[in-house]
């Protein structure tokens, strides 16, 4: 320990360097699966110009104090970031602090998502602590003592650290892969790469003209082959008039409809919606950092998410074009409810940017203490069920939205509220709750069901059903365990990604709809039914009605590298570009070995989700 504290003492720039190296390599464990000596050089270039600044700025007599302060400021960061990547399967960059003030409305969740190694990145703080504290008994201040290094030695680290570090983030400019980046630049060049990249976006945009992007995005549209035939729209109006009700499911994969454990089915009521609505069995999220609320974004505009920031705290500052205001020319009235505090994920500033007449957030709740979030579905459903009787009383169509929240990471529901009892094999398991937290949120559906039919709304409504995101954590629930415990090929990414889209127009009877289908396609296929003309409005919808498109693709982000993309035969996700890419099929969840023909459509979506970013930055600022 004396030993220790000597070397620590003589040159902190050393130790503190060699510390944080360990660290790097700690990081490239947990997220990369290896610590690659070659990609940890531009790391060790990044840590290298970062302590000599502080050597360079720094008074002998602060020199400990700021080297530690680092240590601890740069281990909490890779431990929240190893954190972040198990929960959400990316490497964040420093976009992701604007929602720092989220993670207490979600600790539930960041708490399940941390594993014991994690904590390895602050044992040596620990120690240096104890060090210190020790010195300070024994009264060694080392008040007399200094030690510093030789500036020309520390200026040619210095440049050397920045050429090194130039070299990587050059060779690194052009993959779009996120991951491919992140892991061939390291942690802090990424960081930098990301920020010039924005600055590089933003002065781009400033002579920008929405007008042309729009254009632009029109005319891109035009030379994909969505329709085979130039046949008349169907279903066009097929819901004209109709009150609309969206609910958006939280954490609502695909694969429990139609499954049953021990004889019970889990989506009762889903199964039976499904018999008597369109539904969407090749359906997909697209959501970025916003998780959620980028879906709310989505469904209501038809436009793709930055993947950088959440759509409500980057953009919730716009007049953005949306399915509301476009009701509202119908005179619509348009009400949204969430059973959280309106300021979670900035909805507060999300909903006037969309166009909503109204909110109802957590005071218009009984809280029953379901969940972390407070309230259940079912009082949800409830409060909703009487506003709007309240409309219906005043002879006015409505729009209205749900945001559960019952089926919420970590998937705990209270023990009165459960209504299946698991086999042995799932307690105790996330599989297992989360199965039970998908049951309750289709019991609760089927309360609001019922509640419709009995004030007589239901045959004038339409329903949307669909979900957010993924629930399941792929660190928890490999992929050949979950399929031999429900007994259904599941697939990481395929199956993990795929939402239900359920839509019921009373009248229409049921229909499954095979293609592809993303959540920039719920507004332009709800416009359809309702008889909106997106391209009569002169609407800039970056999604397709999907009852009358052939052909389609959609893109994602943020979960997978930008790149990726699903279309009607498959999920392909790139590597440092198209040639190293992996393509699956979407039915058999196989490798595709041959993925020559997918280029164009790789090219495609890549230009699409760019024209739809600079399509939302050129969006004109509400009024204050």
């Amino acid at each position: 320990m004396r030993l220790l504290s000597d070397g620590y003492r003589r040159s902190p720039f050393v130790l503190i360097f060699i510390l944080i190296m360990l660290k790097m390599a700690l990081f490239r464990q947990f997220v990369f699966h290896g610590i690659q000596i070659d990609k940890l050089i531009g790391d060790a270039a990044a840590v290298l110009v970062l302590l000599c600044i502080a050597e360079l700025l720094t008074s002998a007599k602060w020199k400990g104090t700021v080297f530690g302060w680092l240590n601890g400021l740069l281990s909490l960061m890779l431990f929240a970031s190893t954190v972040y990547f198990s929960y959400y399967g990316t490497v964040p960059t420093y976009t992701a602090l604007h929602g720092l003030n989220q993670v207490l409305q979600i600790r539930s969740s960041v708490g399940a998502s941390i594993q014991p190694a994690n904590y390895l990145f602050f044992i040596d703080i620990l120690v240096l602590v104890f060090v210190y504290i020790v010195k300070l008994v024994r009264g060694d201040h080392n008040r007399g003592r200094k030690h510093a290094a030789k500036l020309s030695y520390v200026w040619i680290a210095a440049v050397i650290g920045l050429i090194v570090s130039g070299f990587y983030m050059k060779a690194g400019s052009a993959i779009a892969n996120e991951m491919v980046e992140a892991e061939s630049l390291g942690f802090l060049n990424y960081q930098v790469a990301a920020a010039v990249k924005a600055n590089k976006e933003n002065q781009a945009i400033k002579n920008g003209d929405l007008a042309e992007t729009a254009a632009a995005a029109a005319s891109l549209q035009a030379t994909y082959s969505y329709r085979d035939t130039n046949a008349a729209l169907n279903y066009f109006g097929a819901a004209k008039g109709k009150n609309v009700i969206v609910v958006q499911l939280e954490a609502f994969q695909n694969f429990p409809i139609h499954l049953s454990l021990g004889g019970k089915e889990i989506t009762p009521v889903l199964n039976q919606l499904v018999g008597d609505s369109f539904y969407f069995p090749h359906f997909f999220q697209q959501i970025g950092q916003g998780n959620t609320s980028d879906a709310e974004f989505m469904s209501n505009s038809s436009i793709y998410p930055a993947g950088v920031i959440a759509m409500s705290t980057g953009y919730g500052d716009r007049v953005v074009p949306s399915l509301p205001r476009l009701l509202k020319q119908e005179d619509y009235k348009s009400n949204t409810f969430h059973i959280n505090d309106v300021t979670f994920w900035d909805r507060n500033l999300l909903y006037p940017a969309l166009g909503f007449d109204k909110y109802y957030d957590k005071p218009s709740f009984k809280n029953d203490h379901f969940n972390a979030f407070g309230a259940s579905d079912e009082e949800l459903y409830r409060v909703g069920l009487e506003k709007l009787q309240a409309l219906q009383e005043q002879s006015k169509p409505f729009y209205a939205q749900f945001i559960t929240a019952s089926s919420h990471h970590p998937f705990k529901v209270p023990v009165n509220k459960q209504q299946i009892t698991l086999p042995d094999a799932l307690k105790d398991t996330q599989l297992g709750d989360y199965l039970t937290a998908v049951n309750y949120t289709d019991y609760a559906l089927g309360k609001f069901i019922d509640g419709l039919k009995a004030s007589g709304l239901w045959d004038n409504t339409m329903l949307v059903v669909y979900g957010d995101h993924f629930g399941l954590q792929t660190k928890d629930n490999d992929d050949t365990w979950v399929s031999e415990q429900l007994g259904i090929h599941y697939d990481e990414r395929i199956s993990r990604f795929n939402i239900p889209l359920i839509i019921h127009v009373p009248g229409e009877g049921a229909k499954v709809v095979e293609g592809v289908g993303g959540q920039v396609d719920i507004m332009p296929t709800v416009s359809n039914l309702l008889g909106i003309s997106l391209g009569d409005e002169g609407f800039t919808a970056f999604g397709h009605d999907l009852l009358n498109i052939d052909h389609n693709v959609v893109g994602m982000r943020y979960y997978l590298p930008t790149g990726s993309f699903f279309n009607n035969d498959i999920l392909f996700v790139p590597g440092k570009g198209f040639d190293d890419g992996t393509a699956l099929d979407l039915r058999t969840m196989e490798k595709i070995t041959d993925i020559s023909p997918y280029q164009d459509d790789y090219n495609y979506i890549l230009e699409l989700m760019k024209l739809s970013d600079n399509y939302v930055r050129l969006l004109p600022k509400r009024a204050p």
